[in-house]
């Protein structure tokens, strides 16, 4: 890396930052995520790597794969865990705080491992996170609708900007692995199949990423096995736990998606009153909830909305209520 950088000189390419890549493996504990740190045998090395990321303001590299996470550990609820659909948390003891899901944990434990390490001011990319649409037997949780699941949520996640429990509001810039199955990889059938297409150029699941991929917003729910959830009914509002700037974020989110128009909760508009973010906040879920197919999964918001079966239109103006369908 210095010869890299020593090489782009102070011309064009002296703004390029270089790093690279590591494994969540360089982390000797990484549960619960506050206790993130290196492993001791690295530590020499890593040192070095480091001092180099912070003097040249480059970010540090990590591959979280939270599909390994639920290998070592293949129960239901920690599927829900991986996949962003709704679950139970898992609380951190040491920081009191309650994690949703397996990528916010696994890279707060790397945040933590630099804060130990004296290096907490480093960002963090990750470089590499997926999930395989299949697998050989023995590998659970391998299907095209986990992955599905996985990256589709993933990228809501990501496009909300909440960040994670210990950056919060500050989205991780992320990729994607992989753009293409890798057909001609050594070893279990999962390491062939990550592509969100394969080598015939045929797309193996649509995660959404594309504004005119139906239900681009709202995500996708988890199967073990696979299953086909059925739509919901009703109408996706604001739960009653979350704050104003939960509600904010999702808000935001919301009107920045296909098919979402915000219009009506607009200065003059008709849904502006109550001019409240709980009241906006409702109506744009319910309008991304609608547009993205009502299924359970398009009104998670990352567990600050809910659905209900109370037509809201009550609490409404008779013309805003024309709006909330």
């Amino acid at each position: 890396m210095q010869n890299l950088r020593a090489a782009a000189g102070d011309g064009p390419a002296a703004g390029i930052k270089f790093s690279t890549v590591n494994t969540m493996a360089v982390l000797a504990q990484s549960d619960p995520p506050s206790a993130g740190a290196f492993r001791p045998e690295a530590a020499a090395q890593l040192q070095g790597i480091l001092g180099f990321l912070s003097r040249t303001g480059a970010p540090f590299m990590v591959n979280p794969y939270p599909y390994f996470a639920y290998q070592s550990d293949p129960r239901p609820d920690t599927l829900a865990f991986c996949l962003f659909h709704p679950n139970a948390g898992r609380l951190d003891a040491g920081s009191k705080i309650t994690y949703t899901n397996m990528f916010d944990a696994q890279v707060d434990a790397v945040k933590s491992a630099l804060g130990r390490a004296g290096y907490g001011a480093v960002d963090i990319v990750v470089a590499e996170t997926g999930w395989p649409t299949r697998g050989d037997p023995t590998e659970q949780g391998a299907t095209v609708d986990n992955a599905r699941a996985y990256v589709s949520n993933l990228v809501a996640h990501l496009r909300s900007g909440a960040g994670t429990p210990l950056m919060p509001g500050k989205p991780v810039d992320t990729y994607l692995f992989a753009l293409y199955d890798e057909d001609l990889k050594p070893g279990p059938a999962s390491e062939r199949a990550f592509g969100l297409y394969h080598t015939d150029l045929t797309m193996a699941y649509d995660a959404g990423l594309t504004s005119s991929s139906p239900g681009s917003g709202g995500g996708s729910t988890a199967t073990t096995p696979t299953t086909t959830p059925s739509k919901g009914s009703g109408w996706c509002v604001a739960s009653a736990g979350a704050t104003d700037a939960q509600l904010q974020t999702d808000l935001d989110y919301a009107c920045s998606q296909v098919g979402v128009d915000c219009g009506a909760i607009q200065p003059g508009g008709a849904c502006f009153q109550p001019n409240t973010v709980r009241a906006h906040a409702a109506y744009a879920m319910n309008q991304l909830y609608q547009a993205a197919g009502s299924h359970p999964w398009n009104c998670d918001f990352r567990q600050s909305a809910t659905l209900t079966s109370t037509n809201p239109r009550r609490l409404l103006s008779l013309r805003c209520s024309i709006h909330f369908t």
